[in-house]
């Protein structure tokens, strides 16, 4: 069997990047006022999530130097739900991954998995919080706003998601992904966001929002009592800007590495079209990519493999870097088994991709529609195979950088990453 020859493209997204983060930082909070609010001496918890935001660091340190300055006592509480194997240390390190310590960013940082039931919805579900943030004088949420990778509705992953299921940790994300199967997302999500607003005191909210690069476009302070209505114009703005792959149609998705720190899911469902149904496009997603190949896992995923199994195959590098009980932990509380399954693994790149060419159809593998892509965030610069020539031509939005050139196999038979 032969492989096709394949093009290095870079694509074109609109979208703007702010030139100073930690400036827009400091200027979105102090125009809130937070000085009237929090009087000095009192504590304040700020939120930091296991998403590999672009300059998380950057931006909870410049939090924490603002409220410093009206004389607050700024502490940092990991927000990530049941990650880091759903421990308090594991979810230390995850922050520490991301440059997020107390050294960097000037403010403690207290982890812990115990929470607090402050109350309980009308639906019967207990409200759970993260126990250090309860005990805070005020807390200021933390979040990047975006698609979601398997709800649709005005609101999907941000601050209120961040709320809900960073904030109730791992009692507080079982109990909400469980209630999920009986009632709707948003109705879960307004629920328990009247009740941790009303009751949690919450200060304010920093929203993020990246641009199809992977880097800040908008830094926003938001008062608490506006974060559903702004929540709901930030989503459009970032479905506007978030990256997407060249083509529609795929045969086979190579995908270098997936992580907790790319997406919730590993690999970013709205990106690769698997958000309805793990292993197949349906009438609502805009990508139909007919196989998936996982290549490998971020170092910044500590071993949390969830979304591995979105794929039809692997290669057995990768299982091997696997935490099977940080991913089988991560999959349940998240009430999506099917994540942590772990799919038809080979020994080689090469193996893999020979055997799963053979089940996309007719069209010779030679000159099948493959997409090689660093992952879901970095979509800047891809590999596509020469079927997809005739387009390139035609599209102002790709430049070819190189190519065409023969897959890059090693010795071993495993490809070259696209990002060198």
């Amino acid at each position: 069997m032969s492989f096709p020859r394949m093009l290095r493209l870079s694509q074109k997204f609109e979208g703007p990047e702010l030139a100073d983060v930690e400036q827009e930082t400091r200027s979105q909070l102090a125009a809130l006022e937070l000085g009237n609010k929090i009087r000095p001496g009192e504590s304040v918890a700020i939120t930091a999530g296991s998403r590999g935001i672009a300059n998380i660091a950057s931006i909870i340190k410049a939090a924490s130097r603002q409220l410093k300055d009206i004389g607050a006592e700024p502490f940092v509480v990991p927000a990530m739900g049941s990650h880091g194997g759903g421990t308090a240390e594991g979810q230390r390190e995850i922050l520490h991954s991301y440059g997020v310590t107390e050294e960097y960013t000037g403010a403690p940082i207290r982890s812990s998995m115990e929470t607090v039931i402050v109350d309980t919805t009308p639906q019967g579900i207990p409200v759970h919080f993260d126990r250090h943030a309860y005990e805070a004088d005020h807390v200021v949420v933390c979040g990047r706003v975006k698609p979601h990778t398997g709800f649709v509705g005005p609101i999907e992953s941000g601050l209120h998601k961040m709320m809900l299921i960073g904030l109730g940790k791992h009692r507080g994300a079982k109990i909400y992904h469980r209630a999920i199967k009986d009632f709707s997302f948003l109705e879960i999500i307004l629920a328990v966001a009247d009740v941790i607003l009303s009751k949690c005191r919450v200060a304010a909210g920093l929203a993020i929002v990246e641009n199809a690069y992977d880097e800040t476009a908008l830094i926003e302070a938001v008062a608490p009592d506006r974060f559903f209505e702004r929540e709901k114009e930030l989503l459009k703005l970032a479905q506007l800007w978030m990256p997407r792959l060249p083509f529609p149609e795929v045969d086979l998705l190579v995908v270098d590495e997936i992580g907790k720190n790319i997406s919730g899911s590993g690999m970013d469902t709205n990106v690769v079209g698997r958000k309805f149904n793990d292993h197949g496009a349906t009438e609502d997603d805009t990508v139909n990519c007919k196989r998936i190949f996982v290549r490998g896992l971020t170092r910044e995923t500590h071993g949390n493999a969830c979304g591995i199994g979105m794929a039809e195959v692997t290669n057995q590098r990768t299982v091997d870097q696997a935490n099977l009980v940080a991913t089988r932990i991560n999959a349940l509380t998240g009430g999506h088994p099917s994540a942590a399954a772990v799919p038809i693994a080979f020994e080689s790149d090469q193996e893999a991709m020979l055997a799963i060419l053979e089940t996309v159809g007719l069209v010779d593998p030679v000159d099948s529609g493959i997409i090689q892509i660093a992952n879901t965030l970095k979509l800047g610069e891809v590999l596509v195979s020469e079927k997809y020539s005739p387009e390139v031509r035609e599209r102002s939005d790709l430049d070819v950088i190189a190519g065409p050139d023969a897959m890059a196999f090693d010795v071993n038979g495993n490809l070259a990453p696209v990002a060198m």
